[in-house]
């Protein structure tokens, strides 16, 4: 009875993990066995024996059709210093060969990029690619889709930078057209013939793109032959789509800053004449910020030699920000020529009044020693000087007379043109042309660059 207790004890606990693994590897064993027979793959083999990589699809005989699609997944980044963008996308590109074609199943095949190695593909390349690669993490995103009667679909995830050619006359107003051109190298119009998808309605993803400094308003697909004389004619693809320059920051950073510039430059119009420091100091660090921000705006742009919209507003700016400074040292020099001005006259008056009174006191000194009455003298000297003019030829006289006057009616009018304007009005003046003037220029500005 112990010995057949004992045996049943050996048999539970060696026998029951067993079951425990044997219950446990059946139902993983039923999906992973490697001796499950799936009747519909199809002998790759036997497919691919005698396919000849190197030759397309139906040589000799019609060219190759081949469907492009594009997926964009990021627009990473757009320089108009160097003329370019930087585009993620998943190219698309479907054609039949017929020698791929099989009847095991009317299941679509999918294989990974090890496949893309044995059959025939398109040699189509970025025409206005600067760079680009395939990613390959963690492995080579491609991919192959094969249906029974011989359809490919080939799937590649690609990032290029393009070279776009822009127009920046108007910036930072500007829309740009930006485009990515698709064709074969090898192969000619007489081989391949290349075609949007049916589906390619729409770029999937383009409407979800966010960039900070354009935004998309539209695209367009054009299909075109390009007909080069020494090697023939090649189909293209185009995808054209245009942007538009978002704005904002450009009046943060450059307009706003340059009409407060400008508005400061005024400040000194309403400073004495007198603070010439203060006046001086105002105009020159006007001048010299104006100039640091010109220069920090063109250092993010090409050296092109085409006027940008932006520089003539900086040209504008700049030039009442100095006419500011020239409007002080005009302004200065008539307070200063007045003040000598008024100077000088008055010392000819005294001048004039010292020697009148200097004569009249020697003439009357020298009646008084003679004992003649001074009052009774000059009556008599008047009445004979009247006697002596009366006595002189007429039309002599009035003739010195009409040109004297005449010379001295041209030489007050000229003295008048020349007059100089007092300092202050200058500034009464300038307080009201200027503001008046930069809010008409900045209208006719917008007008004509906005449209």
């Amino acid at each position: 009875m112990v010995f057949f207790t004992w045996t049943l004890l050996f048999l539970i606990v060696t026998c029951i993990p067993q079951l425990m693994c044997t219950s446990g590897t059946e139902d993983i064993g039923g999906y992973i066995g490697s001796n499950i027979e799936i009747a519909w793959i199809p002998n790759l083999d036997g497919l691919m024996k005698g396919y000849a990589r190197h030759f397309r699809p139906g040589i000799g005989g019609p060219p190759v059709n081949v469907a492009v699609d594009i997926e964009v997944t990021s627009i990473d980044h757009i320089s108009e210093v160097n003329m370019e963008y930087t585009m993620t996308v998943f190219l698309r590109q479907s054609w039949r060969d017929e020698r791929l074609s099989y009847n095991y199943t009317q299941k679509t095949l999918g294989f990974d990029c090890r496949f893309v190695e044995k059959i025939w593909i398109p040699d189509t390349f970025i025409v206005n690619s600067k760079s680009a690669w395939f990613h390959d993490v963690t492995v080579e995103n491609k991919l192959i889709r094969l249906q029974p009667d011989g359809v490919i679909l080939y799937s590649s995830r690609i990032t290029s930078t393009v070279a776009c050619d822009m127009d920046l006359t108007k910036y930072p107003m500007d829309e740009q057209e930006c485009m990515l051109d698709l064709e074969s190298y090898g192969y000619s119009a007489e081989d391949i013939t290349y075609q949007w998808s049916e589906i390619q309605d729409q770029i999937h993803g383009l409407d979800k793109i966010e960039l900070a400094q354009f935004t998309i308003t539209g695209y367009r697909f054009i299909k075109e032959q390009m007909n080069f004389k020494s090697a023939g004619q090649f189909p293209r693809l185009s995808l054209r789509f245009q942007l538009r320059r978002n704005r904002g920051l450009y009046i943060i950073q450059s307009y706003v800053p340059s009409i407060l510039l400008v508005v400061m430059s005024w400040i000194s119009f309403w400073i004495s004449q007198s603070a010439v420091p203060a006046r001086v100091s105002l105009g020159i660090t006007t001048v010299l910020t104006m100039t640091t921000l010109m220069i920090s705006a063109r250092s993010s742009l090409p050296r092109a030699s085409a006027v940008k919209a932006l520089d003539v507003y900086f040209l504008i700016c700049y030039v009442f920000v100095f006419a500011a400074l020239i409007e002080y040292a005009f302004a200065h020099y008539n307070a200063d020529y007045m003040k000598k001005h008024e100077k000088t006259k008055a010392n000819k008056m005294n001048k004039k009044v010292n020697i009148r009174d200097g004569r009249l006191a020697i003439a009357l000194f020298s009646l008084s020693v003679m004992g003649m009455n001074p009052d009774i003298s000059m009556i008599n000297s008047q009445h004979r000087q009247d006697q002596k003019a009366t006595s002189s030829p007429i039309n002599t006289r009035e003739h010195q007379k009409n040109l004297f006057q005449g010379f001295r009616r041209e030489k007050s009018r000229l003295k008048s043109l020349l007059k100089p304007i007092d300092a202050d009005t200058i500034d009464v003046y300038a307080r009201a042309v200027f503001p008046a003037a930069f809010g008409a220029v900045n209208i006719i500005y917008w007008l004509a660059y906005r449209n």
